[in-house]
């Protein structure tokens, strides 16, 4: 092709040119917009660079060393990405290379020169689209696809623009012309088939900041990739060579799929005995076109059954076959199926990620959580990080409770010799959950959890420290406090703590409130006697500030509270709760005979609410049919231990968790941090609370109570909101939690004492890192992180922006170039852009921007109607010691069970990026000022237990 004549990398104003020594690469190639090609000089990127300093900072800049200086560090570092993005192709798009030189302006801070560059690039973009109208544009060269059968033919472009007009249908605000010319960029003389539908896809997702429903057009361009893909694998007959699209019929597709499915020995054979043509009558192909980019194609890259590497299976499909797995058991397992499908495919609710990953499979491995205690012998050490892998192989999330093991120093019998403590152990189950990475789909993930009065604490304490002995640090496996209530009594009081090792303290493990206590102090008093081997004495608030420096350091170890766990746990009469789960929303018992296994999902609160309030009935509809779902998954479950099996069997626990809460409040308009937003936690927790234990009476009713019933706080009628009173006479301050309520608990009490319980546990609220994604909400009870940034996760880097703020934006006039700006220089908070009016700044508030008190106060009302705990994390923008110390005890004092991630801003911030035309291939977590590690977007870990 001839060379282009106008691929001017500078888009302002031409001055005098500051020199660059950078000369041309030649090997590399330039794709001009008409599609032709040049070669590639970065010269003229600092040529491009220099104009925009001119023409913000005039001429005096052409002297400054310091524009010199940064002209050509930001040259080189453009080049460089440049070069590595472009790798073998070896070609680089005009417009990729402009946005390059805004990104880098935008990460230096250069915040006003990066300002006029986007400015000015859409004021030319707008002169080339008036020359285009009047016939000014350059022709486009004619260009060929090759088939899959190795056959070229010209490029349908009536095709090609059917195919992105139908991906744009009924879609507010998107262009198929703004998208049919980003695909033109991509484009080149022999591109392959499958190529041109990537082109497509990637081309509408360049679009998304400034439109969000952009990031529909995406997923519905992906799913036509993913449709050719499947339909070739399954219908290889219907699917031709040609660029034309094919149409979908599922109820050809369905019936063939899942009798593939079985013959390759990746779905259980009795799927055949369902009814697959009512089932594929009952699917809603419509609803492949809710999907939002990040959802689809995180599902495409992990979800969706796969023969070598070909997925064969289509969302539809998906969501049905899940349906099946979780109803095979049931009497009329097709109405079931159907029931359950239209509860998923409608995302009202979703089931947790090993379900959906397993559900219908040869191993059906469909719980979340498992819950270990780790015994003081070395058998059965080893025993429980065997067990690890095991629970870890088939996508389960691992707490393990280490405070029964003996500490360093301690006497060991069988040797004569001293124990090495806990350290290398942890080491060894750090090293596994590594080893065990799930088949690839998702890290292995495991939390060790340590009481505070354990002899090796303080090393525990640093085992996320990037400093030390190597060998003595689990850079992988996340920690967390188990904190009894006198520990934090005697930090409020001043007084001393002191420290034991389990085997000269073995009942400790097992108490709980006033017996704690009282055993507690038995044993300083002998330690004070001289009559135990191993003890340390310090004062309480030293260890505490330790604790709450090694959070904000290292983010770990998490605190979580013993006693609220125990009093008001519903199963207290067969057991203690020792720890919690991975994301510290699961508290059940565990024992060296018992392993705890917990069944989660999610209810999507954003569905079920509209601007006039909660929409009850569909509310108590879904609890109602998720619930009996969860039941399922015990008795069809994959058990890889037995101990899990007899633990899940007997108390039968499941964890109902709501997701979209932020989402729920745009719409109805509250500000996460008020007064409105605390009455909202906790009015919608009481009804899914009422609703989830009214569904577990009436499966009692049809199925029998669970084995463990008889002696619980349920069989003595006292339900969640019951048990704060117990918690309440163990405390000596009076709790930061209301006891009010709105429905009729008197005659569900009274229900719940005669028919029974069919679940031990009812409600946990998971961090739904995964599946919120694939509904396309916010997570969990999250405020929104922030409204315009790129998300990371296993499946990529997405651009997320908040489609309720856009909509706001536009409705206000105030949506263009420069809000996009100004929200990238922001990190996505309205706060500072002077512009915004504050009743939106309130209502847009990003995590950081609100009082983390806010936080806690909803997550003590939501705790009253709760019988396990929730995935809390706290916001900090700017951390110190004497605000942490008031958050975590504002948390004690609220009664909550559990804290999960403290999130502090980073000093340096995610990346700052222009997003347009860019795969957003960017670091998602940053650094705090400590230069540890800030969870700041989607901690893989948490996807365990999502």
């Amino acid at each position: 092709m001839a060379a282009s004549a106008t691929h001017d990398f500078g888009t302002l104003p031409p001055p005098a040119s500051i020199h660059s020594s950078t000369s041309a690469t030649p090997d590399f190639q330039v794709i001009g917009r008409s599609g032709s090609l040049s070669g590639f000089d970065p010269s003229r990127i600092s040529i491009a660079i220099t104009k925009a300093f001119l023409a913000v900072e005039g001429n005096a800049a052409s002297e400054s060393r310091r524009i010199h200086e940064a002209v050509d560090g930001l040259t080189r570092q453009i080049v460089e990405t440049l070069t590595r993005r472009a790798g073998v192709a070896r070609a680089i798009h005009i417009e990729d290379i402009q946005d390059q030189v805004e990104l880098a302006l935008m990460r230096s801070g250069e915040h006003k020169i990066a300002r006029a560059y986007v400015l000015y690039r859409a004021e030319r973009m707008q002169e080339r689209r008036k020359r285009e109208e009047v016939g000014a544009a350059p022709a486009q060269p004619r260009l060929n696809v090759k088939l899959q059968d190795g056959r070229t033919e010209p490029l349908d472009e009536a095709a090609l623009r059917q195919v992105v007009a139908t991906a744009c249908d009924g879609l507010d605000g998107v262009s198929v012309d703004a998208v049919m010319a980003e695909v033109h960029r991509n484009l080149y003389d022999g591109i392959l088939l499958h190529e041109l539908g990537l082109a497509q896809t990637m081309a509408a997702r360049a679009l998304v900041e400034q439109e969000p429903n952009y990031a529909y057009v995406s997923a519905r361009l992906l799913l036509n990739g993913l449709r050719d893909e499947a339909l070739g694998f399954v219908l290889p007959e219907v699917v031709s060579g040609s660029q034309r699209q094919i149409d979908l019929r599922y109820d050809e597709y369905f019936p063939e799929y899942i009798k593939l499915a079985i013959k390759l020995e990746i779905l259980d054979k009795e799927l055949g005995a369902f009814d697959l043509v009512r089932l594929a009558a009952a699917l809603k192909p419509e609803r492949d076109r809710n999907f939002q980019f990040l959802g689809l194609q995180t599902l495409y890259d992990r979800y969706f059954l796969h023969r070598d590497r070909i997925r064969f299976e289509l969302p539809q499909a998906f969501f049905m076959r899940v349906a099946m797995g979780l109803a095979v058991r049931e009497i009329d397992r097709d109405a079931r199926a159907i029931e359950f499908y239209e509860l998923l495919s409608s995302f009202d609710f979703m089931c947790s990620t090993p379900t959906l990953f397993n559900a219908g499979t040869l191993r059906p491995q469909l719980s979340s959580c498992f819950l270990t205690t780790i015994p003081d012998d070395l058998d059965g050490i080893f025993k429980s990080i065997k067990d690890n892998a095991l629970l870890s192989k088939y996508a389960g999330g691992l707490g393990n409770d280490w405070s029964a093991v003996r500490g360093l120093g301690a006497h060991i019998r069988g040797t004569n010799g001293e124990s090495q403590g806990l350290v290398p152990f942890l080491k060894v189950a750090n090293d596994t959950a590594i080893a065990v990475n799930q088949g690839g789909k998702r890290k292995g993930a495991v939390c060790g959890y340590l009481e505070t009065w354990h002899i090796d604490i303080e090393e525990f304490l640093d085992l996320r420290k990037n400093t030390g002995d190597d060998r003595r640090r689990t850079h992988d496996m996340n920690t967390a406090n188990w904190v009894p209530d006198l520990f934090l009594e005697r930090v409020e009081a001043d007084g001393t703590w002191t420290l034991f090792s389990p085997d000269e303290t073995p009942d400790l493990h097992d108490l709980y409130g006033t017996a704690f206590a009282e055993r507690y102090e038995h044993y300083e008093a002998k330690a004070q006697r001289g009559e135990m081997r191993v003890t340390k004495t310090l004062r309480a608030v030293e260890l505490w500030r330790r604790m709450l420096t090694m959070i904000f350091e290292t983010g770990h170890p998490w605190i979580t509270f013993k006693d609220p766990c125990n009093l008001r746990s519903p199963q207290q009469h067969v057991g203690v709760v020792h720890s919690s789960n991975l994301c510290t929303e699961i508290t059940l018992n565990t024992s060296g005979k018992e392993i705890a296994v917990c069944n989660l999902g999610s209810v999507n609160l954003a569905n079920h609410v509209t601007p006039a309030g909660i929409d009850e009935a569909r509310l108590k509809k879904t609890v109602t049919t998720a619930m009996r779902m969860l039941d399922n998954v015990i008795d069809i479950n994959f058990y890889t231990v037995p101990e899990a099996r007899q633990s899940n069997l007997r108390h039968r626990p499941v964890g109902l968790g709501i997701m979209g809460y932020q989402d729920a409040l745009y719409t109805l308009r509250i500000p996460f941090a008020s007064v409105d937003a605390v009455r909202f936690a906790d009015t919608s927790m009481e009804l899914v609370s009422f609703h989830a234990i009214s569904a577990s009476v009436s499966l009692a009713a049809e199925r029998g109570r669970y084995p463990s019933f008889e002696g619980s706080l349920w069989s003595q009628g006292v339900l969640p909101v019951d048990s704060i009173e117990l918690l309440q006479n163990a405390r000596k301050h009076e709790l930061h939690m209301t006891r009010s309520t709105t429905l009729d608990w008197t005659g569900l009490r009274e229900q719940v004492k005669t028919t029974g319980m069919r679940n031990s546990n009812t409600l946990a609220i998971a961090p739904t890192a995964t599946i919120s994604n694939i509904c396309g909400v916010t997570q969990s009870i999250e405020p929104t992180y922030q409204n315009l940034f790129v998300k990371s996760n296993m499946s990529g880097d997405f651009t997320v922006v908040n489609s309720s703020l856009v909509h706001d934006l536009k409705q206000a006039g105030l949506w263009d170039e420069v809000m996009v700006s100004d929200l990238k220089y922001f990190d996505g908070a309205l706060g500072a852009i002077d512009r915004v009016p504050d009743a939106l700044k309130r209502l847009y508030a990003t995590s950081f921007e609100i009082e983390p008190t806010w936080l806690i106060q909803a997550a003590a009302q939501r705790q009253k109607w709760i019988d396990q705990a929730q995935s809390l994390n706290l916001y900090l923008a700017q951390p110190s010691g004497k605000k942490l110390d008031a958050l975590y005890r504002e948390a004690w004092h609220a009664g909550l069970k559990t804290t999960y991630y403290l999130r502090s801003r980073s000093a340096t911030h995610v990346e700052k990026s222009t997003m347009t035309r860019t795969d957003g291939k960017l670091n998602a977590v940053s650094m705090d000022a400590s230069g540890a590690k800030v969870c700041a977007i989607d901690d893989p870990t948490c996807e365990a237990c999502q």
